[in-house]
C-alpha cells in the first residue's frame, strides 16, 4: 500500500472499529448492513492494513450510523514546500 494511503488507512479504520464497538455492533452485522460480504476485509480496514475505497467507505459509515465526514474529519494532507508544524512541532505532510 502506498505510504499516503496507508497513513489514512491508520487513522480511519481504528475510527471505524471504536464507533462500530461502542454500538456493539460485531464486524459481520457491520458487513451485513454495508453490504461487504465477509468480515475479512472490515478487519484489515479497522486495523489499518487497507483502505476501503470511497463507496465502501461511504456504506461502512452509513452502517454505523456517522457522515462519513466524521470518519475523515481532521485528516488534512499539504503539498510539499506548504507543509506547516502539526500540533507537536513536527514539519510533515499529513496532520
Amino acid at each position: 500500500m502506498e505510504e499516503t494511503a496507508k497513513l489514512v488507512a491508520q487513522i480511519v479504520g481504528p475510527r471505524i472499529r471504536r464507533i462500530r464497538r461502542a454500538q456493539e455492533m460485531s464486524q459481520e452485522t457491520l458487513g451485513y448492513l454495508a453490504e461487504v460480504n465477509h468480515h475479512g476485509p472490515i478487519s484489515k480496514i479497522e486495523h489499518g492494513e487497507q483502505l476501503p475505497r470511497l463507496d465502501t467507505l461511504i456504506k461502512l459509515a452509513a452502517g454505523i450510523g456517522v457522515s462519513p465526514c466524521e470518519l475523515l474529519d481532521g485528516i488534512v494532507w499539504e503539498p510539499p514546500g506548504v507543509r506547516s508544524a502539526g500540533p507537536d512541532g513536527r514539519v510533515r505532510g499529513w496532520r
